[in-house]
């Protein structure tokens, strides 16, 4: 070790100057991983309908047209708490580098003292009796300055303003990840309470319809033509969809409870026109997905990831740097004496100037140990890091498969949909002609309602599609307003 430090010495031109030593860094020096091959970066938008590789805008939400919908972002993009949090975080990150920094200027502290001192005359050996039966009383004053300045050597406060500035960015970039998911899980919120207000919606209708039918059965029951059984099977039907409205009643409050802490209210201050929302949004035009380099350029996860692994990075050359000596520069100017009024003079003023370096040698172990443990550190983020890009590559391509998937449900059961409505109609009519039996009028209002509900069910499948897909995409945080801050409980 001693051979290696000496060799690193010569190698950075100790030799020379001072100035060619701080400009000597140990340890690696970062470099931003390579890409994913090309192919690998491609999305598959061209297997499905309703994208385009357009550039995603920033506010991807307005694509909805839904002015209630851009309002609820925005303010939940000020207010809401997890991303409070996230900020006070960068405030953070960001007083750490300063910190960091710092290290590049001297240390100093000031003093002042004053003392007033008596020494017994029993402790004065060989002192003349006259000095006074009580012994010897002194007063002194200093006031001084001391600064230390330490040369960044082998450049361990480089790569520590390296490391801190690096955290300092990857927690900016979790604000932004932060943001990300904030607008998603909002627009979610408010797409499942208008989603559930619609199939609330279709359920009623429904119990509507099959009361009619009830009524019109109990009316052919009483004039003879059916039998209680068929009275029996309708109120089935009946109840079966009056039981599907508080369900979907509840899960749409629900859903106003999350928007409103989204938002950061309490839950109870619901959104009037969230309320009032009965259509699950829906993008009306292509959606613009852009390219995979797009995309991992803009996901704030990936940036967070890249970022906290320069960080690690650096800190192994923090570690290695504790492996060589450092060298300080202390100094120190002073006034002296014995009264207040001579502190001026200049036979009170003293200074003091050095040199001192310092070297952890022997070595234990431990700071081998800790460069060992830096590298394992940086190992761990470079495997988060390909994770991550992995993560939104794999998160985009099912986004996009779901999506496809979710039209297409969407699009056959609208077709659905209508055709059980005119066999709904077609039935009845026949039933009250007396050319189908009960059954069948039965069999028909149970299809419609099927049918109906199944296409509410896609509609909302959609919006959650939609939204999903736009939140693996990762954009939403460029524009994003500033978010507000509390003042702290203090008194």
């Amino acid at each position: 070790m001693r051979r290696a430090a000496v060799s690193r010495l010569a190698s950075c031109g100790a030799v020379v100057s001072i100035a060619a030593l701080a400009a000597c860094t140990v340890g690696p020096s970062y470099r931003t991983p390579a890409a994913l091959p090309v192919p690998a970066l491609k999305l598959r938008e061209a297997d499905v309908a309703g994208v385009t590789p357009s550039p995603l805008p920033p506010h991807w939400w307005r694509l909805f047209d839904d002015p209630d919908l851009d309002r609820l972002v925005t303010k939940a993009l000020a207010h809401n708490t997890d991303l409070r949090q996230a900020a006070a975080n960068l405030q953070r990150a960001r007083a750490a580098l300063s910190e960091a920094r710092a290290g590049r200027l001297p240390t100093g502290a000031a003093s002042a003292e004053g003392v007033h001192q008596r020494v017994g005359f029993e402790s004065l050996t060989g002192v003349s009796p006259s000095v006074g039966p009580g012994g010897v009383v002194t007063d002194f004053y200093t006031v001084g300055y001391d600064a230390t300045y330490e040369i960044d050597l082998f450049g361990g406060v480089t790569r520590s303003i390296q490391a801190a500035r690096a955290d300092y960015q990857a927690a900016q970039a979790q604000v932004d990840a932060a943001r990300v998911s904030v607008a998603a899980e909002t627009a979610r919120a408010y797409a499942d309470a208008c989603s559930f207000a619609a199939q609330a919606a279709v359920a009623q209708e429904t119990a509507r319809l099959q009361a009619d039918t009830l009524d019109l059965t109990n009316r052919l029951y009483t004039g003879g033509r059916e039998t209680e059984r068929d009275v029996a099977r309708a109120q089935v039907l009946y109840e079966n969809a009056r039981a599907q409205v508080p369900t979907f009643e509840a899960e749409r409050r629900a859903s106003l409870y999350a928007l409103a802490v989204l938002t950061g209210d309490p839950p109870a201050e619901v959104d009037a026109a969230a309320d009032r929302c009965a259509t699950p949004p829906t993008a009306k035009q292509a959606i613009p997905v852009g390219d995979g380099q797009a995309l991992l350029a803009r996901r704030p996860d990936v940036r967070a990831a890249e970022r906290t692994l320069a960080g690690d990075v650096a800190r192994i050359g923090v570690a290695t740097a504790q492996l060589y000596p450092s060298i300080s520069l202390p100094g120190s100017v002073n006034l002296g004496a014995p009264s207040l009024g001579k502190l001026g003079s200049s036979g009170s003023f003293g200074y003091s100037v050095g040199g001192l370096i310092s070297w952890n040698f022997p070595f234990n172990g431990a700071a081998r140990a800790r460069v060992r443990e830096s590298r394992a550190s940086a190992q761990i983020s470079l495997a988060a890091f390909d994770g991550t890009v992995l993560t939104a590559l794999q998160e985009t391509e099912q986004a996009l498969a779901r999506l496809d998937g979710a039209a297409k449900a969407e699009a056959a059961l609208t077709r659905a949909a209508a055709s059980s409505e005119r066999a709904a109609e077609l039935s009845g009519l026949r039933f009250r002609a007396g050319s189908d039996n009960f059954l069948q009028l039965l069999d028909a209002e149970r299809d419609r309602a099927t049918a109906r509900a199944a296409l509410a069910q896609a509609q909302s499948n959609r919006a959650d599609a939609q939204i999903s897909l736009f939140k693996a995409l990762g954009g939403g945080w460029e524009e994003a307003p500033p978010v507000a801050t509390a003042p702290l409980p203090t008194k």
